[in-house]
């Protein structure tokens, strides 16, 4: 009898019951709140992992700058090569000692020595050829085969060149030209 005279009516019908069916816990207010210890420890260990895979990811910047300066010998080669031909003289590309006053290296036989560099994109970098004091870069379309070795501190990178390809960066393990 639910009547606007019989208050305990409407907070009869209101309230909730229990019900004891099988499976049906009443669950505490600590379990329905925030994670269990196990859950965060998983979570903190994985975060550990993929933080110390990303620090082995991250590369050397003395390697990463004797790559850079690889590339750039390559294509100023190349560069002087085309010239070379093109102008019917001969180029040399001659390393200058890390001793020296002005460390870095030349080109010798350019026509216009302004359009290349003569210095290294950072410090510390030298070069030595291997059996030879300079790279001779043409006008024949043959050349001989060539090899440079890029020193970094403790890095190594060669370049090199089979005389009738390009230059281009070669293991440093392997003792021939590619």
């Amino acid at each position: 009898m639910c009547t606007a005279l019989v208050p305990t009516a409407r907070w009869a019908a209101k309230a909730k019951t229990l019900k004891s069916a099988p499976g049906n816990k009443r669950r505490s207010r600590r379990s329905l709140s925030g994670f269990t210890l196990i859950e965060l420890l998983v979570v903190v260990s994985l975060i550990a992992i993929a933080s110390g895979l990303m620090s082995l990811a991250l590369r050397d910047p003395a390697g990463t700058q004797l790559e850079n300066e690889a590339a750039r010998l390559v294509a100023l080669l190349e560069s002087a090569r085309a010239e070379s031909r093109a102008s019917g003289m001969v180029v040399r590309w001659e390393p200058r000692s890390v001793d020296a006053s002005d460390p870095g290296f030349e080109f010798v036989g350019v026509t216009n020595t302004s359009d290349f560099p003569s210095q290294w994109l950072g410090t510390g970098v030298s070069a030595e050829i291997v059996g030879a004091r300079a790279v001779v870069l043409g006008p024949e379309p043959l050349i001989a085969p060539q090899r440079i070795v890029l020193r970094l501190e403790d890095q190594r990178l060669a370049v090199g060149t089979d005389g009738l390809g390009p230059f281009v960066v070669v293991d440093t393990e392997n003792p021939t030209p590619p």
